[in-house]
């Protein structure tokens, strides 16, 4: 089995674009304000929806991919609480959907409606009911609900630990994800996504949170930011700072992914990050569109990368490929677990 545990839903209907567009317009005139949260997308445009997606799975031999709303959508710093959880709602409700007509394709993860400066405990009823009602099998933080100014505490600051709390009474783990930016100097994917990765890494390093939380598991996506091209400089920050080695300090609890989009970047993750930390993904569709002309082959088909590196056993690609996924997503297992016995 391949699993893909990390792809956000890029290809949704008008539709709900043309929701969010009057959400946002009742700001400023409450006239405008949509009368209701029924979108009237049937199952039919959701499974139409997603032909994208189920055509590259097959293409790519991946199995099942695990979905959240699309990330530079949650934009978290946009309206007001109120509107944020609405739109946390919705969104999430769609993603229910999809992985309730597709359930061998697809597993949800869940948007959570923080907003800048309110309590991420205001978070946790929606947490709740994404795992418990809905089957999602973890969610996504975001670090930097500003939108590129960073004005919440850091990710070990006691501010953070409602959420870290029930993260480990459910037992589902946290994708560290950011959303869209509105800070000019900060592209979104090339600079403020890779940007927080790296800041959240250093932040760990930093705090002491997995003592307070030491079955808290949380994944780093696009590779780790610019950690593994500069391990031993944290390597080195860890034992300076902390006077702790880095695997014990942080890597009993962080994991990267590996959307990277080459060849060579693949090849340092694997190089210098443990295998165990290691989950295959590609977050197809959106992230680097397009074909790579120096291969003829798409920049986000990063299977195909991890299938060039040598020097990778049975063992590790199996890890990569599934055992990992399994492990740091437990839901995830106890639900195809269930599906294969049946």
């Amino acid at each position: 089995m391949i699993i893909d545990a990390h792809c956000h839903y890029t290809t949704e209907p008008a539709v709900l674009h043309q929701f969010r567009d009057k959400q946002l317009a009742g700001l400023a005139d409450p006239a405008r304000k949509p009368a209701s949260t029924d979108l009237g997308i049937s199952d039919e445009m959701l499974v139409n929806s997603v032909q994208p997606q189920l055509k590259l799975q097959a293409e790519r031999g991946s199995t099942l991919t695990v979905l959240s709303p699309r990330a530079a959508g949650m934009a978290h710093h946009v309206g007001t609480e109120a509107v944020s959880k609405q739109w946390a709602t919705v969104s999430n409700d769609l993603i229910h959907r999809i992985c309730t007509l597709l359930p061998d394709n697809f597993a949800g993860v869940g948007q959570l409606p923080q907003f800048p400066g309110v309590s991420p405990k205001n978070c946790l009823p929606e947490l709740e009911r994404v795992v418990n009602e809905l089957g999602f099998v973890g969610v996504n933080l975001n670090p930097d609900p500003t939108g590129g100014y960073w004005t919440d505490p850091p990710l070990t600051d006691r501010y953070w630990y409602p959420v870290y709390e029930k993260l480990c009474e459910l037992d589902v783990p946290a994708m560290i994800h950011v959303s869209s930016c509105c800070n000019p100097n900060f592209h979104h994917t090339g600079a403020h996504y890779i940007n927080a990765d790296t800041a959240a890494f250093m932040q760990f390093i930093q705090g002491d949170l997995f003592r307070d939380f030491p079955t808290l598991r949380l994944v780093i996506p696009h590779g780790g930011g610019a950690v593994p091209y500069h391990w031993g400089r944290y390597r080195g920050l860890s034992l300076s700072i902390k006077k702790k080695n880095l695997l014990e300090h942080v890597m009993n609890n962080v994991y990267f992914d590996t959307c990277v989009y080459h060849r060579p970047g693949i090849e340092l993750l694997t190089s210098v990050v443990p295998i165990d930390n290691i989950l295959f993904a590609s977050e197809m569709l959106g992230a680097v569109p397009g074909i790579d002309p120096e291969t003829g082959y798409a920049f986000d088909d990063t299977k195909r990368y991890i299938d060039q590196v040598t020097g990778l056993s049975a063992e590790s690609r199996h890890k990569i490929f599934e055992a990992n996924a399994r492990r740091v997503y437990p839901r995830l297992d106890a639900l195809l677990t269930k599906r294969a016995a049946a």
